[in-house]
């Protein structure tokens, strides 16, 4: 089943939406949850901290602005490949996430299968 131009365009913005605030509330809560959430490793060094939170940051407002002015397939599998990284990164320092009520690593699969749908529709 192809995707209709609305379809696609409902999907591109919702991904858009997705990366920009994460970028957003990363940085907000750099000295909260940002930092909480990586406490909770004892396989992450403190001095890391910074560097993934706002290198994270850096990358998922990279990708949503890409995402907004230049969508495309390259775009899109660029995203699939960060949030199976981010993925792998958050399973190896805090399994126990994907035990999480609200989601932060489970949430990551319909993420990926949607951006598999939109690259693939996109030419």
């Amino acid at each position: 089943m192809a995707l209709n131009a609305r379809e696609r365009q409902l999907a591109r913005l919702s991904l858009v939406f997705v990366w920009l605030w994460a970028a957003l509330v990363s940085v907000q809560q750099a000295h909260g949850m940002s930092t909480q959430l990586l406490q909770a490793s004892d396989r992450i060094p403190p001095e890391a901290y910074p560097w993934l939170i706002y290198g994270g940051s850096a990358v998922d407002l990279a990708l949503g602005l890409l995402m907004l002015i230049k969508p495309g397939r390259a775009v899109y599998l660029a995203s699939l490949i960060m949030t199976l990284a981010m993925t792998v990164v958050g399973t190896w320092a805090d399994p126990s996430l994907w035990l999480h009520p609200l989601g932060p690593l489970s949430k990551n699969l319909p993420i990926l299968a949607l951006l598999w749908i939109v690259a693939r529709a996109t030419t």
